[in-house]
């Protein structure tokens, strides 16, 4: 009586209470992340579908991961936001969750705590922004951004153009309309089956945004009511389909240290060997930013995710669950309506996509590349290293003009991984110098033990493992030390004696204290796992249930 009397505040009349599903809809709105901004709306409708589906919604909050403008980088709290999320949803009274994400880390946050809690669970993501426009062209956030950054400082662009291009480039509510980190991820959210076809595409402002969201809260009620955990229908097949999506759009290096995590969540083994086979034979097909000339918009009206599943075909295997059937089930009548947004299999953007997983004396437990962006020029490289010890240090002496610096030279970042920063934040596409970008270059071999947005091109090397402040060799490297890599052996190599090697950790020991400390911070310093584990905490690995023991 007490608990239904408080509930009866807001309205309810007492026929909600006998016995039907009772769907929580779990929203990460907040108007300080952007991205996020419109999810209220989805919200309602929502509970539209649940009510029409026989249910009860009650909408709850949960921490809102806004990359754009949270500070120091919102990895830092994805961990935080799925405890949240977990014991959100343990303690109160829901039979099933719907998960309403949007900015990228919203999307794994909210998936690891629903995982370790193991509820009936579904995904309504917030759509991409309509096509950025400027001066009669598409422009793309981030992708699109970085550019103009560098013409800025390297004095091809003047302050009004930038700020006419900053007008333009956010014309509607939702996330990036590239194919960064947020995209990649809703995209991961169908393909896995936890979300409704789709979801990956529709812009955030088109009206069957909104009818997704309504089927989805139909759809929850189904699953909690055939009692479909959110384990019955991710697998391992899941993840693998996954991730040779991820290599065919080009998808952000992000998706692999997210999936990592959720793997870990539902108790499933998955590596980053295992990440690397599975992307070795997948081409890159859709031409979307930053791997291609289009942006999301194009890419929905073109066929979205379906599509690319088809084209994939043998590559993917359909007998994997969703949340109303089997992946197949969802590619009947599909179509490619345009094949310069959507290559076909035998005729790719590029022959590699995905991501692969570099090895050697620097990265022993691996590093990632973004195989969509890479200057074939070099796949194949040997050049000096220039050290930066730290993001500060980067910032202080990238555009001195005395930098020691030639396009030849490898930019070294480190001090930027989970511990080290805390929270690898998205430094890892180091800028080109200045004095570099007035010579004309605009890319050059870059490595860091940090993250790049999903939106960020170039040559860039991505979470060394282990990273520096975890003792790894990139805290090792001098200035002019020679790095090798070769993408199609896989190998990152630094070209120093073993010997050398060993008398520099015998040396003074190099401080890598974090940025931040205290309070959270060193929580997350003292349990985060290493990068090619996911980043997760320890002690948040695995299902936990959501039974609790009650109270009186």
């Amino acid at each position: 009586m007490i608990h239904r009397a408080w509930l009866r505040n807001q309205g309810l009349p007492g026929d909600v209470f006998d016995g039907r599903p009772v769907i929580g809809i779990c929203n990460s709105w907040s108007e300080l992340t952007p991205c996020n901004a419109h999810l209220r709306d989805l919200a309602q409708h929502v509970k539209y579908g649940v009510l029409e589906a026989g249910g009860v919604p009650f909408e709850f909050p949960v921490m809102s991961l806004g990359e754009t403008v949270m500070r120091p980088t919102t990895m830092l709290y994805r961990n935080l936001a799925s405890m949240e999320v977990e014991e959100s949803l343990r303690a109160s009274p829901v039979d099933g969750v719907v998960l309403l994400c949007g900015c990228d880390k919203t999307t794994p946050a909210m998936v690891m705590g629903a995982a370790s809690v193991d509820l009936p669970t579904a995904v309504v993501s917030g759509g991409p922004m309509l096509n950025g426009k400027f001066q009669g062209r598409n422009i793309g956030s981030g992708t699109s951004l970085w550019t103009m950054a560098d013409d800025v400082r390297a004095g091809r662009m003047g302050l009004d153009e930038m700020l006419s291009a900053e007008a333009g480039i956010s014309r509607s509510a939702g996330t990036c309309m590239t194919m960064g980190t947020a995209s990649s991820m809703a995209a991961a959210m169908e393909v896995m089956g936890l979300a409704l076809p789709d979801n990956g595409a529709i812009p955030a402002v088109d009206s069957r945004r909104q009818m997704l969201a309504r089927e989805t809260g139909r759809a929850i009620v189904g699953l909690v009511e055939a009692e479909r955990p959110l384990s019955s229908i991710v697998t391992r097949a899941s993840f693998e389909n996954a991730l040779r999506v991820n290599a065919a759009l080009g998808g952000s290096t992000n998706v692999v240290i997210h999936l990592l995590a959720i793997a870990g969540r539902l108790e499933i083994s998955l590596t980053l060997d295992d990440i690397d086979r599975l992307n070795r034979d997948i081409p890159l097909l859709a031409n979307i930013m930053p791997g291609g000339a289009y942006l999301m918009e194009d890419f929905y009206y073109a066929g979205g995710v379906a599509a690319i599943l088809r084209e994939l075909g043998r590559h993917i295997d359909g007998n994997a669950a969703t949340i109303t059937g089997t992946l197949a089930d969802t590619l009947s009548g599909v179509r490619n309506w345009n094949d310069d947004v959507i290559r076909p299999l035998a005729k790719p953007l590029k022959p590699e996509g995905g991501v692969a997983v570099l090895r050697g004396n620097i990265a022993p437990d691996g590093a990632v590349i973004k195989l969509a962006t890479i200057d074939p020029a070099l796949q194949r490289h040997r050049g000096p290293a220039v050290v930066f010890d730290g993001v500060a240090d980067l910032k202080a002496r990238i555009d001195d003009p005395a930098l020691p610096v030639t396009a030849d030279s490898v930019l070294i970042l480190r001090g930027a991984g989970p511990r080290g920063y805390p929270g690898m934040p998205e430094a890892g596409s180091l800028p080109i110098p200045r004095k570099l970008l007035e010579q004309g270059v605009t890319d050059m071999l870059r490595l860091s033990d940090a993250r790049m947005s999903g939106t960020s091109g170039g040559s860039v090397i991505l979470h060394a493992a282990p990273e520096a402040a975890a003792g790894g060799p990139i805290g090792l490297i001098e200035d002019g030390d020679i790095i090798e890599l070769d993408v199609s052996a896989r190998r990152l190599l630094l070209d120093v004696p073993d010997a050398e090697l060993e008398r520099r950790k015998r040396a003074a020991p190099r401080s890598w204290a974090p940025v931040y400390t205290g309070g959270y911070a060193d929580l997350y310093t003292a349990h985060v796992e290493q990068a090619d584990k996911g980043a997760d905490f320890d002690f948040l690995k695995g299902r936990r249930g959501a039974q609790v023991p009650p109270a009186h």
